[in-house]
């Protein structure tokens, strides 16, 4: 994956809290083992007023004009929550987002982010409702800057953190199996060294 370091888009207000990852792609969608063409399903049954996806839904946040090219995705409380399926993140950022900024998230989906690449930004209640009151006055852009761990645009400058394990595997590039891999040469003189019958 690629190394983040700063990222400036355009916000995308999708109001709702509790957005399990059902919601996010269904399970009909879940077919492939690849992590391509799931984005063109995603919030698939709030996006379409029917099944085979052809009649948008116009009210939906993401089919309304202004959102197109949106980078940065704004959520309430507890994102991500329900089944654990990777194809969530992985249809969030092949839909072209980046950044997902919410107040809560559920914790495996946090971790499938960071995993690929997708900053989950927490900030407080307060900061979020403050960005969703600017979203309905007009058009949000933010500034994400990992390195200082800041939330930046018009009159807001928000810190966040992360863990400093997920900090550095954003800022390296790098995931779970990535990082394990740099260990490969203490993995396997820790092997050679076990006795034949392990």
């Amino acid at each position: 994956m690629d190394k983040f370091t700063t990222h400036t888009g355009l916000v995308a207000p999708l109001d709702a809290a509790n957005v399990d990852t059902d919601q996010i792609i269904p399970k009909q969608f879940l077919q492939k083992t690849e992590r391509v063409g799931f984005g063109q399903h995603l919030f698939h049954d709030w996006r379409y007023l029917d099944n085979e996806g052809k009649q948008e839904n116009p009210d939906f946040v993401l089919n309304q004009a202004q959102y197109q090219g949106a980078s940065i995705l704004l959520a309430r409380e507890n994102f991500g929550c329900g089944s654990s399926r990777e194809h969530a993140p992985w249809a969030i950022q092949e839909f072209g987002f980046k950044v997902v900024i919410a107040p809560s998230y559920a914790d495996i989906f946090y971790g499938n982010c960071i995993n690929i690449g997708i900053v989950p930004v927490k900030l407080t209640d307060q900061q979020i409702n403050t960005l969703f009151d600017k979203c309905q006055q007009g058009d949000v852009t933010l500034t994400i800057d990992l390195t200082n761990n800041k939330v930046i645009g018009d009159d807001i400058e928000y810190s966040f953190s992360l863990g400093e394990f997920h900090q550095y595997c954003l800022e390296q590039g790098i995931d779970s199996v990535g990082w394990t891999l740099k260990k490969l040469a203490k993995i396997e003189a820790f092997e050679a060294q076990l006795p034949a019958w392990q």
